[in-house]
């Protein structure tokens, strides 16, 4: 701006004494230099450059501290999505939080809420978020015979696929060490909806995992169609062909060592079982059952109040892939307005939402990941025990300031920061006492100063280039 006033200066004089066609010929060049509007450009050079810069514009308020209050319950009831996903998800929502009690508001408010749009709500909620901070696997030798029977299926394969056909994975969750026996959940992702169950399995076996696999089948809302799978020993055996070709289920795999051809099912992994259930060990009956009580409230607020992206189509052009996304929507929402879904399963779901309560299963979430922590962390002293879990009434009253105490969410379980350690000798080790009580005695010294008495007293042994270290040093 500050080069566009100067040519402003440098030739408003002259557009002032030329005559109509010369003004045209000037007015023309400065348009194409500034890019400005012909309209803003005449006014412009009539008028001069403005004296000073003008401050920024005024914020019209169009929402209230009501409905930004109202709004604060809503995202914290969503377990702090982004506005985006969180747009279409507040009719939902607010529907199920006043038919449940949990929310009542005036008119007005209601329809500030449904007014706003995906940007304002991540505007409203930006001092919130900034409050709460929020940013080796197993391969086993595959059966030649059995592997060689199963056809390949990649990403670009599936195109359009009706709901039931599956990405199928497993999940270890071993903690730092992968010896020994712990769980390991299935993980089932329907690639027409994004639709996703989790079990977990005691051990990593086919016929336990036919087993669950079967229990699981009858919890989905549509047939099981399609079955893709890994390569991993546990999918690829006859146990697990044979079964689905009893069932009558169409039984892919992906391409060994290439995880992006079953990536449906590995963003559940990361966004749904790592985020909820963290990256603790987890073994034995009780945990096991543990998580199949977490995983029974899990499927209900995923599938039903946690609004998804899903991928419409992708063009690479030179080394830029450009990729274009569906409206955010949950997967039940994506089941209803599918044209293959039959009417008795639209009915199901349906009736089945009418039930629902997002912020009661919020409350069990939390509940059931902290009995977790005590199962996990047995071992750790007393000081380090889990405190109890919030009642209901406790969880809804703090959802207006939950925000206020950190990132402290049930789908979002965060994952311990590596310590960095020093990788060199401190170099001023030995000086650093007295480092300290030339500080003390004179603080407003430089670490420039402090190193040139270093230097004096010991010539030869701290040279100048540790002089940021000193700084670094000085400042702590």
């Amino acid at each position: 701006m500050a080069t566009r006033n100067e040519l402003v200066e440098a030739i408003a004089a002259r557009y002032a004494r030329s005559d109509r066609a010369e003004k045209a010929r000037i007015l023309d060049e400065f348009v194409a230099v500034t890019n400005f509007h012909r309209k803003h450009a005449m006014r412009l050079l009539r008028g001069g450059a403005s004296a000073g810069r003008s401050g920024p514009r005024p914020s019209r308020r169009i929402y209230d501290d009501a409905v930004r209050e109202a709004l604060l319950v809503m995202w914290e009831a969503s377990d702090r999505i982004c506005g985006k996903r969180l747009k279409p998800l507040v009719p939902v929502l607010l529907d199920a939080m006043e038919r449940h009690g949990h929310l009542t508001l005036e008119a007005k408010v209601r329809a500030g809420l449904l007014a706003m749009s995906a940007a304002t709500i991540d505007r409203a909620l930006r001092a919130a978020r900034e409050k709460t901070g929020q940013r080796g696997r197993r391969r086993g030798s595959a059966s030649s015979a059995v592997r060689r029977s199963i056809p390949v299926c990649t990403f670009s394969d599936w195109e359009d696929p009706p709901p039931g056909f599956i990405e199928a994975d497993l999940v270890a969750h071993s903690g730092p060490v992968a010896s020994g026996s712990f769980i390991q959940p299935l993980v089932l992702t329907d690639i027409a909806t994004g639709w996703t169950e989790c079990a977990p399995l005691l051990v990593r076996e086919q016929t336990v995992l036919v087993e669950v696999l079967s229990e699981v089948r009858k919890l989905l809302p549509f047939g099981l169609l399609g079955f893709d799978t890994d390569n991993d020993t546990v999918f690829m055996n006859e146990t697990v062909r044979d079964y689905r070709q009893v069932a009558g289920i169409e039984f892919t795999r992906c391409r060994p060592y290439r995880k992006n051809d079953q990536a449906w099912v590995e963003q559940k992994n990361g966004a749904i079982v790592r985020r909820i259930v963290g990256y603790r060990r987890y073994e034995g009956l009780e945990a096991a059952a543990e998580l199949a009580r977490l995983y029974a409230t899990v499927r209900l607020f995923i599938n039903f109040f946690q609004p998804s992206l899903k991928l419409a189509s992708k063009q690479r052009e030179g080394a830029r892939v450009r990729k274009q996304y569906h409206p955010p929507a949950t997967p039940a929402q994506r089941l209803l307005t599918d044209p293959r879904t039959s009417e008795d399963v639209r009915l199901r779901i349906k009736a089945w939402q009418a039930t629902l309560d997002p912020v009661h299963l919020l409350s069990e979430m939390c509940s059931a990941q902290q009995r977790l922590v005590e199962i996990a962390d047995r071992t750790l002293p007393s000081e380090y025990e889990a405190s109890p879990a919030p009642t209901l009434e406790e969880f809804l009253s703090g959802l207006r300031t939950a925000w206020q105490g950190g990132e402290v969410r049930p789908t979002a379980q965060p994952k311990a920061a590596a310590k960095r350690t020093r990788r060199r000798p401190d170099p001023f080790a030995t000086a650093s006492e007295r480092l300290r009580d030339w500080f003390e005695a004179e603080p407003w010294r430089t670490g420039r100063e402090l190193l040139d008495r270093l230097q004096a007293e010991h010539p030869g042994v701290y040279p100048d280039g540790q002089l940021r270290t000193l700084q670094r040093r000085l400042k702590i």
